[in-house]
């Protein structure tokens, strides 16, 4: 499960670290964002070797949906079997993108409360979620672009809170992920594995997160446990 997650740099330096362009769109740095908003992703241009960066959300809709009802549901899809499931099958083949990040969080229950954990790599260094994207017509005639996460089992670091983590690519694999034009499903999906625990960390940050109107560094800020509850630090 991926639900919430932190992209706390500024564009022009995530351009910069995945050689990407952008358009006019912006967005500030974020620390807690959640599904159904806008996220920036980094795709392939299918007719020339330049990587583009633009702002879709987060929750896919299939190009055959109906109606948009299920967007909320399909924020992540399980790397297992999206080459099987209707809804993710076709962006598996062709439309892959990269979610740029620094850090995501999940929750550990703890009694009756769940205590928000913060995960990063190498201290807070960029990465990418391996995404899909798709794009639908709302019943206005106007397109939208979305996109889900995949998820995979958990390593050392991600188990000891919750029983899946998001996939984090190798940046090797950058290339063949982004390729629209290499449509090998085994070959996607041999890139769809847990992350080398020991490039990780996590640390206990305050129930600040759990409120999406809350987005500022405070979020992801670590935060001491009281002694009668668990420590997780990796």
């Amino acid at each position: 499960m991926c639900g919430r997650y932190r992209l706390s740099r500024r564009k022009q330096v995530v351009e910069e670290y995945f050689d990407a362009v952008s358009g006019e769109e912006e967005w500030t740095p974020r620390y807690n964002i959640a599904p159904t908003q806008p996220i920036p992703v980094i795709r392939q241009n299918p007719k020339e070797p330049v990587r583009e960066l633009s702002l879709v959300r987060w929750g896919l809709i299939p190009s055959w949906a109906k109606d948009s009802s299920a967007a909320a549901k399909m924020i992540n899809a399980r790397s297992e079997t999206a080459a099987t499931k209707p809804v993710f099958r076709d962006a598996l083949k062709s439309r892959r993108c990269l979610v740029p990040a620094d850090g995501f969080y999940e929750w550990m229950r703890t009694g009756k409360a769940k205590q928000p954990y913060c995960f990063e790599v190498n201290e807070g260094e960029l990465f990418a979620f391996a995404g899909l994207w798709d794009c639908w017509k709302d019943p206005s005639g106007n397109w939208v672009k979305t996109c889900s996460i995949l998820t995979t089992t958990p390593n050392a670091v991600t188990s000891a809170i919750h029983d899946r983590m998001p996939v984090i690519l190798d940046p090797d694999g950058y290339d063949l992920w982004l390729d629209p034009g290499m449509r090998d499903v085994g070959a996607a999906s041999e890139l769809l594995k847990p992350y080398d625990a020991r490039l990780m960390r996590c640390y206990p940050i305050s129930t600040r997160i759990n409120h999406v109107a809350n987005d500022d560094e405070e979020c992801s800020a670590p935060v001491e446990l009281a002694q009668t509850q668990d420590r997780v630090f990796v």
